[in-house]
């Protein structure tokens, strides 16, 4: 679905609560934002997104310029505050191909510049591609990178603080340039090692030895020297898959998946299985 078919005619006022960098300096800037609504009218559940309506640009008479952040938290709001949610934004920037230019990102740019008391307009809440499955013996399989790891916050939230006693095995695989950039598991901000504890939960974290590329290819190595697990957990019809990041994490998980299948063909008749089961749910940004 383009982001222009999406529904905006009843956006909701949204004021920012805080404004927090996750990241410390010298890296990629993402930070970290607490919006509140409060309009009982606002509901959602995990995985699910939102609008943001930043200001026109003035470039083609639009009236706003629309991007879509996953929520961060459970349903029961962010820190329990129904009226709070929360977003993981990343400061982009984008280089003309002609003129090799630098642009700042519209959407990103004047998120990240946002202070207390700002008040923005949202719409949605969109889309349901992640659910937790009712049944609490289930294993989840998450797979992400960057700010993809957003609504896998959200899932670790809801099914060890809300759920409270998940009994199937829950394992993250995250990548990042570098350990300061492993969003909610480093020095600046670490919600996730409140889950380590958890006898079900493991984390596996994937960085590149490489800061200046994509994340992708060592999280796929850190996929293959879990292969053992990771098949098991894909071919286990109580396994239900969650993936979120880049667009170009689908290939390199599609790469993967065929070398442990043993077959292009194989891997295909199992991923539509899982599709038609909805076990296998992705979640890309460019």
């Amino acid at each position: 679905m383009k982001v222009t078919e999406y529904d905006i005619s009843n956006p909701y006022e949204a004021t920012v609560e805080s404004n927090e960098r996750i990241t410390p300096p010298n890296t990629d800037e993402v930070r970290h934002l607490v919006l509140s609504i409060p309009d009982a009218t606002f509901n959602y559940v995990e995985g699910q997104s939102i609008g943001v309506l930043a200001p026109p640009t003035g470039e083609f008479g639009n009236e706003h310029h629309l991007r879509l952040y996953s929520i961060a938290n459970s349903r029961t709001g962010e820190e329990g505050d129904l009226s709070e949610i929360a977003i993981c934004v990343r400061r982009c920037f984008y280089v003309d191909e002609v003129s090799g230019e630098r642009y700042p990102g519209v959407a990103s740019n004047y998120l990240c510049d946002l202070q207390p008391g700002d008040t923005i307009k949202i719409a949605g809440p969109y889309g349901r591609q992640f659910q937790a499955p009712k049944d609490n013996t289930c294993n989840l399989l998450m797979i992400g990178i960057g700010t993809g790891i957003a609504p896998f916050r959200a899932f670790m939230k809801h099914i060890y603080e809300e759920r409270k006693e998940w009994k199937g095995k829950v394992r993250l695989f995250y990548g990042a340039r570098t350990g300061m950039e492993l969003l909610y598991m480093n020095d600046e901000k670490n919600d996730l090692s409140l889950y380590y504890d958890e006898e079900t939960f493991q984390a596996f974290e994937a960085l590149s030895d490489r800061p200046h590329f994509d994340e992708a290819p060592e999280l796929e190595k850190k996929l293959m020297d879990n292969a053992i697990e990771v098949w098991s957990l894909v071919q286990d019809p109580k396994t239900y898959i969650y993936v979120s990041g880049l667009s170009s994490l689908e290939k390199t998980l599609d790469r993967l998946m065929i070398a442990l299948a043993g077959s292009e063909e194989e891997w295909k008749k199992l991923k539509d299985k899982l599709i038609a089961e909805r076990r296998w749910s992705t979640l890309f940004y460019d």
